[in-house]
Protein backbone atom coordinates (compact mmCIF):
# COMPACT_ATOMS: atom_id res chain seq x y z
CA UNK A 1 0.00 0.00 0.00
CA UNK A 2 1.39 3.41 -0.98
CA UNK A 3 2.17 6.16 1.52
CA UNK A 4 -0.72 8.22 0.09
CA UNK A 5 -3.16 5.40 0.72
CA UNK A 6 -1.80 4.81 4.22
CA UNK A 7 -2.26 8.51 4.99
CA UNK A 8 -5.84 8.38 3.67
CA UNK A 9 -6.63 5.44 5.98
CA UNK A 10 -5.04 7.30 8.91
CA UNK A 11 -7.24 10.36 8.23
CA UNK A 12 -10.32 8.14 7.83
CA UNK A 13 -9.61 6.36 11.16
CA UNK A 14 -9.30 9.74 12.84
CA UNK A 15 -12.71 10.83 11.49
CA UNK A 16 -14.29 7.56 12.63
CA UNK A 17 -13.00 8.22 16.14
CA UNK A 18 -15.57 11.03 16.43
CA UNK A 19 -18.72 9.10 15.49
CA UNK A 20 -21.42 8.48 18.10
CA UNK A 21 -21.75 5.22 20.04
CA UNK A 22 -24.59 3.77 17.93
CA UNK A 23 -22.70 4.30 14.66
CA UNK A 24 -19.53 2.91 16.22
CA UNK A 25 -21.34 -0.20 17.47
CA UNK A 26 -22.72 -1.06 14.03
CA UNK A 27 -19.31 -0.30 12.48
CA UNK A 28 -17.72 -2.87 14.85
CA UNK A 29 -20.39 -5.41 13.88
CA UNK A 30 -19.56 -4.71 10.25
CA UNK A 31 -15.75 -4.84 10.29
CA UNK A 32 -15.33 -7.95 12.50
CA UNK A 33 -12.04 -6.74 13.96
CA UNK A 34 -10.64 -5.44 10.65
CA UNK A 35 -11.46 -1.70 10.60
CA UNK A 36 -8.56 -0.78 8.31
CA UNK A 37 -9.58 -3.27 5.61
CA UNK A 38 -13.16 -1.96 5.73
CA UNK A 39 -12.05 1.66 5.46
CA UNK A 40 -9.84 0.75 2.48
CA UNK A 41 -12.87 -0.76 0.68
CA UNK A 42 -14.87 2.46 1.04
CA UNK A 43 -11.85 4.53 0.00
CA UNK A 44 -11.37 2.40 -3.14
CA UNK A 45 -15.05 2.88 -3.99
CA UNK A 46 -14.56 6.65 -3.83
CA UNK A 47 -11.16 6.79 -5.54
CA UNK A 48 -9.38 7.40 -2.23
CA UNK A 49 -11.18 10.67 -1.53
CA UNK A 50 -11.37 10.63 2.29
CA UNK A 51 -14.36 12.99 2.66
CA UNK A 52 -16.43 11.16 0.04
CA UNK A 53 -15.54 7.77 1.54
CA UNK A 54 -16.42 9.03 5.04
CA UNK A 55 -19.84 10.24 3.85
CA UNK A 56 -20.41 6.91 2.06
CA UNK A 57 -19.56 4.91 5.20
CA UNK A 58 -21.69 7.10 7.52
CA UNK A 59 -24.64 6.73 5.10
CA UNK A 60 -24.06 2.96 5.11
CA UNK A 61 -23.97 2.78 8.92
CA UNK A 62 -27.16 4.82 9.18
CA UNK A 63 -28.82 2.52 6.63
CA UNK A 64 -27.76 -0.48 8.75
CA UNK A 65 -29.21 1.06 11.92
CA UNK A 66 -32.49 2.21 10.32
CA UNK A 67 -33.07 -1.22 8.76
CA UNK A 68 -31.70 -3.31 11.67
CA UNK A 69 -29.21 -5.04 9.37
CA UNK A 70 -27.18 -6.23 12.39
CA UNK A 71 -30.18 -8.45 13.28
CA UNK A 72 -31.16 -9.58 9.78
CA UNK A 73 -29.54 -13.00 10.24
CA UNK A 74 -32.09 -13.74 12.97
CA UNK A 75 -35.09 -13.20 10.67
CA UNK A 76 -35.73 -16.36 8.64
CA UNK A 77 -38.01 -16.39 5.62
CA UNK A 78 -40.74 -18.80 6.73
CA UNK A 79 -42.43 -21.14 6.15
CA UNK A 80 -39.71 -23.24 4.51
CA UNK A 81 -41.83 -23.70 1.37
CA UNK A 82 -41.74 -19.93 0.82
CA UNK A 83 -37.97 -19.91 1.24
CA UNK A 84 -37.68 -22.80 -1.24
CA UNK A 85 -39.74 -20.76 -3.72
CA UNK A 86 -37.35 -17.82 -3.23
CA UNK A 87 -34.34 -20.09 -3.79
CA UNK A 88 -35.91 -21.61 -6.94
CA UNK A 89 -36.42 -18.16 -8.48
CA UNK A 90 -33.36 -16.24 -7.17
CA UNK A 91 -30.54 -18.49 -8.32
CA UNK A 92 -27.51 -17.82 -6.12
CA UNK A 93 -25.19 -20.15 -4.25
CA UNK A 94 -21.69 -20.94 -3.02
CA UNK A 95 -20.06 -23.54 -5.26
CA UNK A 96 -16.70 -23.73 -3.48
CA UNK A 97 -13.41 -21.84 -3.13
CA UNK A 98 -10.69 -20.68 -5.49
CA UNK A 99 -7.11 -21.96 -5.21
CA UNK A 100 -6.36 -18.72 -3.31
CA UNK A 101 -9.18 -19.44 -0.85
CA UNK A 102 -11.74 -16.94 -2.17
CA UNK A 103 -15.38 -18.06 -1.98
CA UNK A 104 -16.90 -18.73 -5.42
CA UNK A 105 -20.42 -17.32 -5.65
CA UNK A 106 -22.50 -18.66 -8.54
CA UNK A 107 -25.40 -16.59 -9.92
CA UNK A 108 -27.95 -17.81 -12.48
CA UNK A 109 -28.72 -14.44 -14.05
CA UNK A 110 -30.57 -15.71 -17.10
CA UNK A 111 -32.86 -18.22 -15.37
CA UNK A 112 -33.71 -16.23 -12.22
CA UNK A 113 -37.37 -15.23 -12.50
CA UNK A 114 -37.99 -13.36 -9.21
CA UNK A 115 -41.68 -14.19 -9.55
CA UNK A 116 -42.46 -16.50 -6.60
CA UNK A 117 -42.47 -13.93 -3.77
CA UNK A 118 -42.65 -10.19 -3.12
CA UNK A 119 -39.68 -7.95 -3.89
CA UNK A 120 -39.02 -7.53 -0.15
CA UNK A 121 -38.28 -11.24 0.27
CA UNK A 122 -35.74 -11.22 -2.56
CA UNK A 123 -34.00 -8.13 -1.14
CA UNK A 124 -34.05 -9.65 2.37
CA UNK A 125 -32.55 -12.91 1.09
CA UNK A 126 -29.85 -11.07 -0.87
CA UNK A 127 -28.79 -9.04 2.18
CA UNK A 128 -28.81 -12.16 4.36
CA UNK A 129 -26.45 -13.90 1.92
CA UNK A 130 -24.18 -10.82 1.97
CA UNK A 131 -24.14 -10.74 5.77
CA UNK A 132 -23.58 -14.51 6.07
CA UNK A 133 -20.68 -14.20 3.61
CA UNK A 134 -19.10 -11.41 5.68
CA UNK A 135 -19.80 -12.82 9.16
CA UNK A 136 -19.37 -16.58 8.59
CA UNK A 137 -17.98 -17.58 5.15
CA UNK A 138 -15.06 -15.11 4.89
CA UNK A 139 -13.85 -15.52 8.52
CA UNK A 140 -13.99 -19.33 8.08
CA UNK A 141 -12.00 -19.06 4.82
CA UNK A 142 -9.47 -16.79 6.56
CA UNK A 143 -8.98 -19.40 9.28
CA UNK A 144 -8.83 -22.35 6.86
CA UNK A 145 -6.34 -20.80 4.43
CA UNK A 146 -4.24 -19.03 7.07
CA UNK A 147 -4.44 -15.58 5.49
CA UNK A 148 -6.92 -12.70 5.57
CA UNK A 149 -9.65 -13.24 2.95
CA UNK A 150 -12.18 -10.45 2.49
CA UNK A 151 -13.39 -10.77 -1.11
CA UNK A 152 -15.01 -13.39 -3.34
CA UNK A 153 -15.26 -14.41 -6.99
CA UNK A 154 -18.61 -14.35 -8.79
CA UNK A 155 -19.52 -16.54 -11.76
CA UNK A 156 -22.55 -15.19 -13.62
CA UNK A 157 -24.42 -17.67 -15.82
CA UNK A 158 -26.29 -15.96 -18.67
CA UNK A 159 -28.00 -19.16 -19.87
CA UNK A 160 -31.64 -18.42 -20.73
CA UNK A 161 -31.28 -14.63 -20.77
CA UNK A 162 -34.28 -13.26 -22.65
CA UNK A 163 -35.80 -9.89 -23.47
CA UNK A 164 -38.36 -10.53 -20.73
CA UNK A 165 -35.54 -9.95 -18.22
CA UNK A 166 -36.40 -6.28 -18.65
CA UNK A 167 -39.27 -6.95 -16.23
CA UNK A 168 -36.72 -7.50 -13.45
CA UNK A 169 -34.42 -4.58 -14.14
CA UNK A 170 -35.91 -2.40 -11.39
CA UNK A 171 -35.35 -5.10 -8.74
CA UNK A 172 -31.86 -5.87 -10.05
CA UNK A 173 -30.97 -2.17 -10.00
CA UNK A 174 -32.16 -1.99 -6.36
CA UNK A 175 -30.02 -4.99 -5.36
CA UNK A 176 -27.03 -3.63 -7.28
CA UNK A 177 -27.39 -0.23 -5.57
CA UNK A 178 -27.57 -1.86 -2.11
CA UNK A 179 -24.31 -3.68 -2.90
CA UNK A 180 -22.57 -0.63 -4.39
CA UNK A 181 -23.40 1.62 -1.43
CA UNK A 182 -23.19 -0.80 1.50
CA UNK A 183 -20.96 -3.70 0.44
CA UNK A 184 -18.39 -2.05 -1.84
CA UNK A 185 -15.33 -3.83 -3.22
CA UNK A 186 -16.33 -7.30 -1.99
CA UNK A 187 -15.91 -8.98 -5.40
CA UNK A 188 -12.44 -9.58 -6.80
CA UNK A 189 -13.56 -10.74 -10.28
CA UNK A 190 -16.84 -11.26 -12.14
CA UNK A 191 -16.75 -14.12 -14.66
CA UNK A 192 -19.51 -14.08 -17.29
CA UNK A 193 -20.27 -17.48 -18.84
CA UNK A 194 -22.77 -19.00 -21.30
CA UNK A 195 -23.41 -15.55 -22.76
CA UNK A 196 -26.02 -15.47 -25.58
CA UNK A 197 -26.16 -12.82 -28.31
CA UNK A 198 -28.53 -10.64 -26.26
CA UNK A 199 -25.86 -10.29 -23.55
CA UNK A 200 -23.10 -9.54 -26.06
CA UNK A 201 -25.16 -6.73 -27.60
CA UNK A 202 -25.91 -5.19 -24.18
CA UNK A 203 -22.32 -5.57 -22.99
CA UNK A 204 -21.07 -3.65 -26.01
CA UNK A 205 -23.37 -0.73 -25.08
CA UNK A 206 -22.80 -0.84 -21.30
CA UNK A 207 -19.03 -1.40 -21.16
CA UNK A 208 -18.10 2.22 -22.06
CA UNK A 209 -20.29 3.48 -19.16
CA UNK A 210 -18.48 1.48 -16.49
CA UNK A 211 -15.71 2.88 -14.33
CA UNK A 212 -12.27 1.59 -15.28
CA UNK A 213 -11.97 -0.09 -11.88
CA UNK A 214 -15.18 -2.06 -12.53
CA UNK A 215 -14.28 -2.92 -16.14
CA UNK A 216 -11.01 -4.48 -15.00
CA UNK A 217 -12.93 -6.88 -12.73
CA UNK A 218 -15.19 -8.31 -15.47
CA UNK A 219 -14.11 -11.21 -17.67
CA UNK A 220 -16.43 -12.54 -20.38
CA UNK A 221 -15.40 -16.15 -20.96
CA UNK A 222 -15.90 -18.41 -23.96
CA UNK A 223 -18.79 -20.87 -23.61
CA UNK A 224 -19.20 -22.28 -20.11
CA UNK A 225 -15.75 -20.96 -19.14
CA UNK A 226 -14.61 -24.29 -17.70
CA UNK A 227 -11.01 -24.24 -18.95
CA UNK A 228 -10.37 -20.64 -17.88
CA UNK A 229 -12.01 -21.14 -14.48
CA UNK A 230 -9.97 -24.30 -13.82
CA UNK A 231 -6.90 -22.03 -13.78
CA UNK A 232 -8.24 -20.34 -10.63
CA UNK A 233 -10.27 -23.13 -8.96
CA UNK A 234 -10.42 -26.91 -8.76
CA UNK A 235 -13.09 -28.90 -10.62
CA UNK A 236 -14.97 -29.55 -7.37
CA UNK A 237 -15.50 -25.78 -6.92
CA UNK A 238 -16.74 -25.18 -10.48
CA UNK A 239 -20.41 -24.12 -10.52
CA UNK A 240 -22.55 -26.93 -11.99
CA UNK A 241 -23.30 -24.84 -15.11
CA UNK A 242 -19.58 -24.64 -15.97
CA UNK A 243 -18.84 -28.34 -15.91
CA UNK A 244 -19.62 -29.15 -19.52
CA UNK A 245 -20.47 -27.24 -22.68
CA UNK A 246 -24.11 -26.27 -22.91
CA UNK A 247 -24.89 -27.33 -19.33
CA UNK A 248 -26.37 -24.01 -18.22
CA UNK A 249 -28.17 -23.24 -14.95
CA UNK A 250 -30.38 -26.28 -15.37
CA UNK A 251 -33.07 -26.44 -12.76
CA UNK A 252 -33.69 -30.15 -13.25
CA UNK A 253 -32.36 -32.49 -10.61
CA UNK A 254 -30.85 -35.08 -12.94
CA UNK A 255 -27.39 -34.50 -11.46
CA UNK A 256 -28.86 -34.41 -7.96
CA UNK A 257 -29.01 -31.37 -5.73
CA UNK A 258 -25.60 -31.98 -4.17
CA UNK A 259 -23.81 -30.23 -7.05
CA UNK A 260 -26.50 -27.59 -7.71
CA UNK A 261 -25.51 -24.78 -5.35
CA UNK A 262 -28.72 -22.88 -6.21
CA UNK A 263 -30.87 -25.55 -4.54
CA UNK A 264 -32.15 -25.19 -0.98
CA UNK A 265 -30.97 -28.80 -0.52
CA UNK A 266 -27.34 -27.82 -1.20
CA UNK A 267 -25.13 -27.80 1.91
CA UNK A 268 -24.48 -24.04 1.64
CA UNK A 269 -28.17 -23.11 1.71
CA UNK A 270 -28.92 -25.70 4.41
CA UNK A 271 -26.18 -24.23 6.62
CA UNK A 272 -27.30 -20.65 5.93
CA UNK A 273 -30.99 -21.37 6.63
CA UNK A 274 -30.20 -23.38 9.78
CA UNK A 275 -27.91 -20.59 11.00
CA UNK A 276 -30.67 -17.98 10.58
CA UNK A 277 -33.28 -20.18 12.28
CA UNK A 278 -30.86 -20.87 15.15
CA UNK A 279 -30.18 -17.13 15.63
CA UNK A 280 -33.95 -16.49 15.60
CA UNK A 281 -34.51 -19.16 18.27
CA UNK A 282 -31.81 -17.63 20.47
CA UNK A 283 -33.54 -14.24 20.32
CA UNK A 284 -37.14 -15.43 20.50
CA UNK A 285 -36.29 -18.04 23.20
CA UNK A 286 -39.21 -20.39 22.66
CA UNK A 287 -41.72 -17.93 21.22
CA UNK A 288 -42.99 -18.68 17.69
CA UNK A 289 -40.85 -17.02 14.99
CA UNK A 290 -42.72 -14.23 13.25
CA UNK A 291 -43.67 -14.63 9.61
CA UNK A 292 -43.44 -11.80 7.10
CA UNK A 293 -40.65 -10.18 5.14
CA UNK A 294 -38.17 -7.64 6.44
CA UNK A 295 -38.89 -4.28 4.84
CA UNK A 296 -35.55 -2.74 3.96
CA UNK A 297 -35.46 0.84 2.79
CA UNK A 298 -34.30 0.89 -0.82
CA UNK A 299 -31.57 3.46 -1.45
CA UNK A 300 -31.86 5.90 -4.33
CA UNK A 301 -30.06 4.43 -7.34
CA UNK A 302 -26.70 5.94 -8.14
CA UNK A 303 -27.00 8.13 -11.27
CA UNK A 304 -24.46 5.86 -12.96
CA UNK A 305 -26.55 2.76 -12.16
CA UNK A 306 -29.65 4.48 -13.52
CA UNK A 307 -27.80 5.37 -16.72
CA UNK A 308 -26.64 1.78 -17.13
CA UNK A 309 -30.16 0.46 -16.52
CA UNK A 310 -31.58 2.88 -19.10
CA UNK A 311 -28.90 1.82 -21.59
CA UNK A 312 -29.81 -1.84 -21.06
CA UNK A 313 -33.48 -0.97 -21.48
CA UNK A 314 -32.87 0.86 -24.75
CA UNK A 315 -30.62 -1.94 -26.02
CA UNK A 316 -33.32 -4.51 -25.23
CA UNK A 317 -35.83 -2.27 -26.99
CA UNK A 318 -33.58 -2.14 -30.07
CA UNK A 319 -33.24 -5.92 -30.08
CA UNK A 320 -36.98 -6.28 -29.62
CA UNK A 321 -37.57 -3.98 -32.60
CA UNK A 322 -35.18 -6.10 -34.65
CA UNK A 323 -37.16 -9.21 -33.70
CA UNK A 324 -40.49 -7.58 -34.39
CA UNK A 325 -41.78 -8.05 -30.85
CA UNK A 326 -41.75 -4.45 -29.76
CA UNK A 327 -45.43 -4.45 -28.78
CA UNK A 328 -44.93 -6.96 -25.97
CA UNK A 329 -42.52 -4.58 -24.24
CA UNK A 330 -44.65 -1.45 -24.42
CA UNK A 331 -45.14 0.35 -21.15
CA UNK A 332 -42.07 -1.10 -19.43
CA UNK A 333 -40.01 1.52 -17.62
CA UNK A 334 -36.84 1.22 -15.61
CA UNK A 335 -37.99 3.36 -12.73
CA UNK A 336 -41.71 3.32 -13.39
CA UNK A 337 -44.36 1.15 -11.76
Amino acid sequence: MSNTHQEAIKQFLSLMGNVDEQLNDTFQNMHHGNPTENLARFLKARDWDVQKAYKMLIDCLQWRIQNEIDNILSKPIIPADLYRAVRDSQLVGLSGYSKEGLPVIAIGVGLSTYDKASVNYYVQSHIQMNEYRDRVILPAATQKYGKHISTCLKVLDMTGLKLSALNQIKLLTTISTIDDLNYPEKTETYYIVNAPYIFSACWKAVKPLLQERTKMKIQVLQGCGRDELLKVMDYSSLPHFCRKEGSGSSRNRSNGTIDNCFSLDHSYHQQLYNYIRHQANLIESGRPIKQGSVHVEFPEPDPEDTKIAKTIESEFQRLADQNGICNSLNGLKVNGD
